[in-house]
């Protein structure tokens, strides 16, 4: 029955009924994926779980501001000094901006610098349903009035909403990322078959599986609360293109091999789909599962990437388990052209440069996977370097939109935190008390008289710093120390920095919940496959192990290569949950085939002869999956960078060192025990050949 159910793309009449039902799901799934960015909410506080201070402070300021707002900050510039021309202009420039629709209340401002050479004029945006688009859609019209009759007078908009409105330009360059990726996936997999044709059909199916998912996403985002935003969709693009490709490749390679095996093509199908589907389930269940443990996040940013990419997974499998060998097996074989594999010939290993890899460790195993492990090792000692501890403001950009160089010139002739205050709401008793607290602390440049209403104070105090530097949330962090040590008044302290800080927190506290749980699931899979307990050990040390030597060599490259200002406190999570995944992934596909060709010829045989079997194909599916992941380098965000290098340089390091090198060392020194506790472990191999004997002739279809 089992394997009735794996084979049935692979029937005659089914796989024109798989086609008709997989074309029928994407018609509609078009319309629905197009209103994905209606539904994703990319306001950094619609982020945080609803206990954090800065969220509950969020709810309690209503009743001070008009609405939840963010403030756009406007800077007026001229180094030999504005003039009276430039002041009116300011003037006239607020009084427009009161008619931009979302613009909350009146401007404060605009007032002149000490200096005499810059204006600053702060302008509240709603914040509301629309979030940072609507803030993009604001900041755009300031900037249109701002630049008009300027007679050389600089303008800027900074501020969170100036940032708010460069980042959802950045992240506009999504369509280019989605093209980007399909070129990569074309160009390797051109390189990998030689065939013009046969990249048109991974290429249409797991862009088929992005639309699927990307219409249950949005289905889910809009009647499940599910929360999204632009960051997610970029990764699901990304990841869904690279790892349903890796599970086209692996089946594309079986299916060759098969094809050489059998004359009817069907039948070939139906074999390689029997052979590799485990492998290939247990992959994207080890991804998924994985995926899915993000649900214990307490960022809802984080908890909502985890089943949306997840369910990314989940389609792409589906289609590559259905559809891609549907659309093969209609195709024939001339979809291999110019190079079709035909029925009876044979395509040997022994010369293949993964043959001689094999060999080579098989004469000093653990000569080589303990100098592996060390070397590896004390790359790992790199991560050290790595400051995850956030990224500030004018630092989150590869390029300078003009929110960096407002924020530059605005630290330059005003305190740097002004027009983006921490603010602190308490009961109304305690209103002096907190104003003589909160001027008391490091950091505040300016105390503004409190607000009293409805039993409650609302106090705004500037920072000396920029919001969301790492001084700035030392302010904060003080700031909160003083004024909760007010008696009975129940302070809290709120803001952008305050976000930032809780942010922060949030994210330490979620690595420390999901990386040991995501190693126990990844075990428990492993265990399940192998049927064993060593080996899937094993398996994981080699996977944390390249995790520490690819995080190792992405702090010395961002610090001393790059140098940004930091990385995201999301950042080691994200990079442990994909590159443990994703490595686990080739694992899977390397000792699968191990395991399938040790019950024939032993472990030691076995090893090498899965490596010669899957080298090329992993390798191809590494450089698919570290090629789609790098693209995400070509957006001008250094989040997005930096997750791309290091996924894309840990999936690089795993498929050609961990996988080839390191685990086949250890599978031949390790032997029969690799298996243990399962039947296999019983399995002798035959006693390895003395010195300078021959290799016996690997004869593996395909490859």
């Amino acid at each position: 029955m089992l394997r009735k159910v794996m084979t049935l793309p692979s029937g005659r009449i089914a796989k024109w009924a798989i086609v008709a039902i997989w074309v029928a799901l994407i018609v509609p799934a078009f319309l629905l994926a197009a209103n994905l960015g209606d539904v994703e909410k990319n306001d950094s506080s619609a982020w945080l779980p609803s206990n954090a201070e800065a969220t509950r402070v969020l709810d309690q300021a209503k009743k001070f501001q008009p609405a939840e707002t963010l403030p756009a900050i406007v800077i007026y510039d001229r180094p030999e000094g504005v003039t009276s021309a430039d002041m009116a202009k300011a003037q006239a420039d607020a009084e427009a901006f009161q008619g931009i629709e979302k613009v909350v209340g009146p401007p404060q401002g605009p007032s002149k610098s000490q200096d005499g050479k810059a204006i600053l004029t702060v302008v509240q945006v709603d914040d509301g349903r629309e979030g940072w688009d609507g803030a993009h859609t604001v900041v755009g019209e300031m900037t249109t009035i701002g630049q008009q009759r300027a007679d050389g007078l600089g303008f800027h908009v900074t501020g969170p909403a100036g940032y708010a409105s460069d980042s959802i330009t950045a992240f506009s360059g999504g369509g280019a990322l989605g093209m980007i990726t399909a070129l990569v996936v074309v160009v390797i997999l051109l390189f990998t078959y030689r065939s013009p044709l046969l990249p048109l059909l991974p290429l249409l199916t797991a862009g088929g599986a992005l639309v699927t998912a990307e219409a249950v996403i949005y289905l889910l985002a809009k009647n499940a609360g599910l929360v999204v935003n632009t960051q997610t969709s970029l990764i699901l693009t990304v990841l869904v293109f690279g790892a349903a490709t890796d599970y086209a490749l692996l089946l594309i390679s079986r299916y060759r091999e098969e094809l050489r095996r059998h004359e009817d093509r069907h039948e070939a199908m139906a074999e390689a789909l029997y052979r590799s589907s485990p492998a290939i389930i247990a992959s994207a269940a080890t991804v998924a599962v994985s995926l899915l443990v993000l649900l214990l996040a307490t960022l809802n940013s984080t908890k909502g990437l985890g089943p949306a990419c997840a369910i990314g997974i989940v389609v792409g499998l589906l289609a590559m388990l259905t559809l891609m060998p549907a659309l093969l097996v209609i195709c024939g074989r001339w979809i291999f052209w110019p190079v079709k594999p035909s029925y009876g010939s044979v395509g040997t290993a022994r010369d293949s440069i993964w043959t001689r890899i094999g060999t080579a460790i098989s004469r000093r195993p653990r000569i080589v996977w303990v100098a592996t492990s060390l070397v590896l090792g004390v790359i790992a000692i790199g991560m050290t370097g790595l400051k995850a501890d956030g990224i500030p403001s004018k630092g989150q950009f590869t390029n300078e939109p003009q929110a960096v160089v407002g924020e530059e010139i605005q630290s330059r002739h005003f305190p740097a935190g002004s027009g983006d205050p921490i603010y602190v709401v308490a009961k109304a008793a305690s209103a002096e008390q907190v104003v003589t607290a909160l001027s008391g602390v490091p950091g505040i440049a300016d105390v503004a008289a409190p607000m009293v209403k409805d039993g409650d104070v609302f106090v705004l105090g500037t920072l000396e710093d920029a919001p969301g530097s790492k001084a700035a949330m030392r302010t904060v962090e003080q700031a909160r120390a003083a004024v909760h040590k007010i008696e009975g008044a129940d302070a809290r302290v709120g803001g952008s920095t305050a976000i930032a800080l809780d942010t922060q927190h949030s994210a330490a506290r979620d690595a420390k919940v999901i990386i040991p749980v995501v190693l126990i699931v990844v075990f428990l899979i492993l265990a399940l496959l192998l049927r064993a307990i060593v080996a899937p050990l094993l398996l994981m040390a080699t996977v944390v192990l390249s995790l520490g030597a690819s995080l190792g060599v992405s702090a010395l490259a961002f610090n001393h290569v790059f140098d940004f200002a930091g990385a995201d406190a999301n950042f080691p999570l994200l990079v442990f949950v994909f590159l443990v995944a994703l490595g686990i992934d080739y694992n899977i596909f390397l000792v699968s085939r191990v395991r399938e060709e040790a019950q024939l010829h032993g472990t030691r045989q076995g090893a090498r002869a899965g490596l010669s079997a899957t080298g090329g194909v992993i390798t191809s599916a590494g450089l698919v999956l570290a090629g789609t992941f790098a693209a995400l380098g070509s957006l001008p965000l250094v989040f997005a960078a930096q997750l791309g290098f290091t996924v894309a340089f840990g999936v690089l390091l795993d498929t050609m060192i961990v996988r080839s090198v390191l685990v086949t060392a250890l599978t031949v020194d390790v032997d029969r025990w690799m298996w243990w506790p399962s039947k296999l472990f019983t399995h002798h191999d035959d006693p390895q050949p003395p010195a300078g004997t021959p290799e016996p002739t690997l004869l593996i279809a395909g490859s």
